[in-house]
């Protein structure tokens, strides 16, 4: 790819604000919001965040063009890592789906961009991605009537012979294959690391995109998305890691909404073991109306309005402005067919050894979540473990210090947390 076709807008003759080498925050402000406008494709967005003299060199129609552009042959930005200062202009590894580029960005004294510039990726003066010591990566892409899911697949490098392999079904929302959300801005690696750590003890582990996000391949809209597909795509993963002669065993593993998912597809595809880890223990409406409780009347008696009419079978069109996050037209299909599953009904129906872990730092789901699903599986084993949270890392109760930790991917995954599994999937026979 030839430079200017990535070219924003010039890094223009700026006063140097800063000189300090680490990356001061106004920047990752900047780059926080840049890359939440990207990935929603908001190029207006992105051109009121420029400064007025990179305004007039790059008229709004211009700057549209560009950003679609980057979008067609870069993909998303799935995450930008600071590497240098140099006289005011920061520097970052640009990792999209299809391309890694050298990104610069300058900000003026009054907070606006005055200068971005992405140029081919050179490794000069940029943190280059450190291959796992442990773990060979491959890429693979299963095909399926309704388009393509893909992932990585984790082989252990000192491996021999035949090992056990861990399929990782992800959590709510946009989350990709290492456990990223980009659409969010949260970027915390979880199953990337998950991955490595489990390959430096024997056992292989395939991690996979969610439909609608990262590199899976499918012609469908949020409007024909339903939580039948996730399990379907579990199922379809499983049964081919199965029919791989490289692996001794299969063990699903389900984070949060992942939980439910492996449940069920635990149930529809035989496995050796299932392991629900932060996994919730409510129906999807119970759920979501658990997290709205102290919202004020009108928020919740609204989502009351949406799950009633969902239950009959209908959705709900007069959706207030609130709760388009969460119960858009679009998405209530899929809300609708969430909610008619009960965790602790469906874990009874799993036949295979089960293993639940709850942190005791999640802010998200609680360690009541993970009684009611140990009652509805009493042979259950329940692993808590002090001081892990949400993206199962050690954080804090508090919660702005505990939300940090959704983008520290130097961050590593609590150690317990890898014994557990480790142990578990060793001890399965």
């Amino acid at each position: 790819m030839k430079k200017l076709l990535f070219i924003l807008a010039l890094i223009l003759s700026l006063p140097q604000v800063y000189a300090q080498a680490a990356e001061p925050g106004i920047y990752r402000i900047a780059l926080s919001k840049f890359t939440l406008y990207y990935n929603r494709n908001q190029p207006d967005s992105i051109f009121n965040m420029f400064a007025a003299d990179v305004k007039k060199d790059l008229p709004m129609l211009k700057n549209r063009e560009m950003i679609s552009e980057l979008q067609v042959r870069s993909g998303r930005l799935q995450r930008a890592t600071f590497t240098t200062l140099n006289e005011g202009i920061a520097i970052y590894r640009a990792d999209f789906q299809r391309a890694v580029l050298s990104m610069q960005i300058s900000i003026n004294g009054a907070g606006k961009i005055g200068g971005l510039l992405f140029d081919n990726y050179r490794g000069q003066n940029m943190v280059k991605p450190v291959d796992d010591p442990y773990t060979t990566e491959t890429p693979l892409e299963l095909k399926t009537l309704s388009g393509a899911i893909r992932g990585t697949l984790a082989m252990p490098k000192q491996a021999s012979g035949k090992v056990p392999v861990v399929l990782i079904i992800p959590s709510s929302g946009p989350t990709d294959r290492d456990g990223n959300k980009p659409k969010l801005n949260q970027q915390p690696d979880t199953y990337k690391l998950i991955a490595f750590a489990l390959a430096k003890n024997g056992i292989a582990s395939l991690r996979y995109d969610k439909r609608l996000t990262g590199e899976v391949i499918t012609p469908a809209k949020e409007t024909q998305l339903r939580f039948d597909d996730y399990i379907d795509d579990a199922v379809m993963l499983a049964g081919a890691l199965r029919e791989d002669e490289r692996f001794s065993k299969v063990v699903l593993l389900g984070h949060s909404e992942g939980s439910l998912v492996g449940m069920l597809a635990a149930v529809s595809q035989p496995v050796n073991g299932f392991i629900s880890v932060e996994g919730e223990s409510l129906p999807g409406d119970k759920l979501m109306s658990e997290q709205l409780k102290n919202q004020p009347d009108y928020i919740t008696k609204g989502f009351k309005q949406i799950t009633d009419s969902l239950r009959r079978g209908k959705t709900y069109d007069k959706v207030d402005p609130s709760l388009y996050s969460i119960a858009r037209v679009s998405v209530q299909p899929y809300l609708m067919t969430w909610m008619r599953f009960d965790p602790v009904k469906e874990i009874k129906k799993v036949k295979a050894p089960t293993l639940i872990i709850q942190g005791t730092t999640d802010l998200q789901v609680s360690a009541a979540d993970a009684e009611r699903l140990k009652k509805g599986k009493s042979d259950a084993k329940v692993v808590m473990i002090p001081g892990m949270n949400y993206v199962l890392k050690e954080a804090p109760a508090a919660q702005a210090a505990n939300l940090a930790t959704y983008n520290q991917s130097a961050l590593p995954v609590k150690p317990e947390l890898v014994s557990a599994i480790t142990d578990f999937v060793k001890s399965i026979k």
